[in-house]
């Protein structure tokens, strides 16, 4: 009997390493993604979006009750100050005593991303306050401090020291089609969290100069002031996006809203807590959409890709080779139609490391190898 028991431990021991090394190094074959050491501690799911049933069939409260703790309000203060001048008996006698400034108050959203009390929110929402404070959908509040900010997406992260967090669940942006239906939370005009329904209208807008990088989801879900650095979820209760700007003319709702997708602000919440920023590539060039009329003053037949008109002399781009006309198809494998794409693909390689570029020339088609520098902020360069 003892024998048996020894076979059987000695067995399920076996097996059980052998599960375990296929699990880690093979894990496809389990038909299970690889797991991969984050950051920062968050809940992740993927997969088609199923509705969750509520009280009916086409009830979304069932998605609406799993993401609305996680979204919270946002009070931010900034000092006035005092006109200088005020002290001057000249300036009292003609313009009277002049009180105290009273502080300027902002209004916003965020979500809770993590159980240690991360939360994104948007730039524009914390930018120059004096004082933040988080208030719960439970009630509670905090004072939260900013642990960084990248104005080039329009994002900041917040933390609180709060115990037994409400946390999201962060989802697949880059599986969401249009026409998928999608929930907008947050807090619009200070009047309470509240919850809008709607659907993606389209995917990958950009040139829309509200950031510098730009890949929004557009949305006709209701989103208005005090919206922005809330939760776009889809009807499983999964984060899809931080809603950021609308398109309106009264300031109130027009049904063209735009959000973050969730893939871009999970890179720079990681960057932001494990670097302190985010750190972007940048080779050096002034590029331009390519035109029918430019394609044809440089004499080139392609009509896909950007346009190099400038290159910084000793910058990355000259040194591999880049010259003025030369047109980018490519950027480490990755297409490029137009500035806004060449910017993100650029931004996205690693400073110091190798990538190759597909160039266009009047003379036919090449590969360039460039090691790009790092990107420093819009005011300090006006390259690409």
């Amino acid at each position: 009997m003892k024998r048996l028991w020894l076979v059987f431990a000695q067995t399920v021991t076996v097996l059980l390493a052998a599960f375990f090394v296929v699990a880690t190094l093979k894990p496809e074959w389990l038909n299970r993604k690889p797991m991969v050491a984050s950051v920062v501690p968050v809940l992740e799911s993927s997969g088609p979006a199923v509705p969750i049933t509520g009280n009916g069939l086409q009830s979304f409260s069932a998605a609406a009750k799993l993401a609305s703790p996680a979204v919270v309000s946002i009070n931010t203060s900034k000092a006035v100050a005092n006109n200088p001048a005020a002290a001057d008996p000249w300036f009292r006698f003609f313009f009277g005593e002049q009180g105290p400034s009273q502080p300027q108050a902002g209004l916003g959203s965020g979500v809770i991303v993590s159980p240690a009390g991360y939360i994104l929110t948007n730039n524009h929402v914390i930018e120059e306050a004096d004082e933040i404070e988080v208030i719960l959908n439970d009630g509670r509040k905090s004072v939260a401090k900013v642990i960084g900010t990248d104005p080039e997406t329009d994002l900041a992260i917040l933390k609180v020291e709060l115990d037994g967090l409400p946390v999201i669940t962060l989802g697949d942006s880059d599986s969401l089609a249009i026409g998928d239906l999608v929930l907008a939370i947050g807090n619009p005009f200070g009047v309470g969290q509240t919850v809008t329904s709607g659907i993606v209208s389209a995917l990958g807008r950009t040139q829309l100069g509200i950031n510098t990088f730009e890949n929004f989801i557009q949305t006709d879900a209701a989103i208005n002031p005090g919206n922005s650095g809330g939760a776009l979820v889809d009807i499983q209760g999964r984060l899809m996006g931080i809603n950021t700007a609308i398109y309106s003319r009264s300031g109130g709702s027009m049904g063209i809203g735009f959000a973050i997708p969730t893939s871009t602000a999970k890179n720079v919440l990681e960057a932001i807590v494990r670097d302190g920023q985010v750190t972007r590539g940048w080779i050096g060039v002034e590029p331009q959409d390519l035109t029918p009329e430019l394609a044809e003053s440089f004499g080139i037949s392609n009509s896909q890709g950007v346009i190099i008109t400038g290159v910084l002399q000793n910058g990355p781009a000259a040194r591999a080779g880049i010259r003025p006309g030369d047109v980018i198809t490519e950027v480490a494998g990755r297409q490029v139609a137009n500035v806004a794409q060449l910017l993100s693909a650029v931004a996205a390689l690693k400073p110091g490391e190798s990538a190759t570029l597909a160039i266009t020339r009047r003379d036919g088609t090449t590969t360039l190898d460039v090691t790009p520098g790092r990107r420093t902020l819009p005011n300090q360069t006006r390259a690409r």
